[in-house]
């Protein structure tokens, strides 16, 4: 039990850990408020991708720029801004959902300017774990930070279900502007000296391509990144997915998917504690996570019923959040310190910023084809990609990587002679 919790010992990550939770379920608040606005007022899933595309597209073209500011920056001083104007879009989704008859293209706008906020917000985020805890326990803090991500999943779809059949989407805002309270309070009690900061990354031209290159040459890095395009673009759409599996696949209301979506979260809290147990993470825990991970979609795809589907949706939680631990560990560990922003950023770009692109259409493709559709479809990609994983790692790509640590090693061993 120590070792699973091992980072938390560390005061300034435990500040984060406990303000995070409580702005993260907040966050989901919204997320689910706002996606249920929107289907009920158009019954369309291409509606329900416009939205996604809206709150994740600005991720598809500053991610990786806004990588490498938040290698340049404070983050802890970064964070306090965005989250703070992430607390003002909430409060502005609040008075709006209030007030009745305002046009859905506000909603829609105000959602693409939450999505700006975040392209920035996540890769400083991410990158902020390294600097608060020692290198040994990096990865520990990783994955009991993905575990709060999905403890959150419980409590914020349970309650966004009860309070948006009780008292309105308005409510729901209204909690996740105010739960950005507690996660500013920990940033500004945090210790700046206790912080292990690496040397901030100069100005200068070619920075992001110099990112592209430093993925492309380091196989591992390369090898997990392509495996993320795809699932990223095609099976982590759960927004835009689980809501049309369940109202219009399985025939249920807001509350069965607001519980889905809270087992789906427990199952991942319990892959997430499995996994920070584990001291190495490579590429063997890609290949096996998002192999189980596409087996688990396709199960769910094929689910008669909601009897059936808890179940199935909690494997995809513990899953997807194992083979999800895996990549981001594997990107934080791998990458040099100053390089760290730049990759989580790219990383983000490939898992996030797809979604503009594939959100709507896995909607259409749910309009067209049935609801169960998109979900089946993320399944087999993830065991595809899979499959790509363990033929190109255990091929030459792993020898390569061994020859260019061995060259490090012996141009580091001629510089100190």
């Amino acid at each position: 039990m120590g070792e699973t919790f091992s980072s938390l010992r560390i005061r300034n990550f435990r500040l984060f850990f406990v303000g995070q939770l409580v702005s993260n379920s907040g966050n989901w608040l919204t997320i689910v408020a706002l996606t249920l606005l929107v289907l009920h007022r158009t019954d369309r899933g291409t509606a329900v991708g416009l939205l996604s595309a809206c709150q994740f597209g600005p991720m598809l073209v500053l991610s990786a720029w806004a990588g490498l500011v938040a290698d340049r920056v404070d983050k802890r001083r970064l964070l306090c801004l965005t989250q703070g104007l992430e607390m003002g879009q909430s409060a502005t989704l609040a008075a709006l959902a209030f007030i009745p008859g305002i046009p859905l293209v506000v909603f829609y706008l105000v959602a693409l300017a939450g999505g700006v906020m975040l392209a920035f917000d996540n890769p400083a985020r991410r990158s902020f774990v390294n600097e608060m805890v020692d290198r040994p326990n990096v990865t520990n803090a990783v994955t009991l930070y993905s575990a709060l991500v999905n403890l959150s999943r419980i409590f914020g779809p349970t309650v966004a279900g009860l309070l948006v059949v009780s008292l309105g989407f308005g409510w729901c805002f209204t909690i996740d502007a105010v739960s950005y309270v507690g996660v500013l309070t920990a940033l500004v009690m945090m210790r700046p000296g206790e912080l292990y900061r690496g040397a901030p990354s100069r100005r200068g031209p070619g920075q992001i391509r110099a990112g592209l290159r430093y993925i492309r040459r380091a196989a591992e890095l390369r090898i997990s990144f392509v495996v993320l395009l795809v699932i990223g673009a095609v099976s982590y759409n759960f927004t835009v997915v689980f809501p049309l599996f369940v109202e219009k696949g399985l025939h249920r209301g807001d509350a069965a998917y607001a519980f889905l979506y809270a087992v789906f979260s427990a199952g991942s809290v319990i892959g997430s504690l499995f996994v920070a147990r584990r001291s190495e993470v490579g590429m063997r825990s890609i290949v096996g996570g998002a192999a189980l991970f596409g087996v688990a979609m396709i199960g769910l795809a094929l689910s008669p019923g909601m009897t059936v589907a808890y179940p199935v949706a909690a494997l995809v939680g513990g899953a997807s959040v194992a083979y999800m631990t895996a990549t981001t560990a594997l990107a934080q560990l791998r990458a040099e310190p100053v390089m760290v922003g730049r990759v989580l950023g790219l990383q983000t770009v490939l898992l996030i910023g797809t979604t503009p692109v594939s959100g709507p259409l896995l909607g259409l493709l749910a309009d067209l084809a049935g609801a169960r559709m998109p979900v089946l479809v993320g399944g087999v990609a993830a065991a595809g990609a899979s499959v790509y994983a363990a033929v190109a790692w255990f091929g030459p790509a792993r020898a390569e990587d061994r020859a260019l640590a061995e060259r490090a090693a012996a141009e580091r061993g001629r510089a100190v002679t």
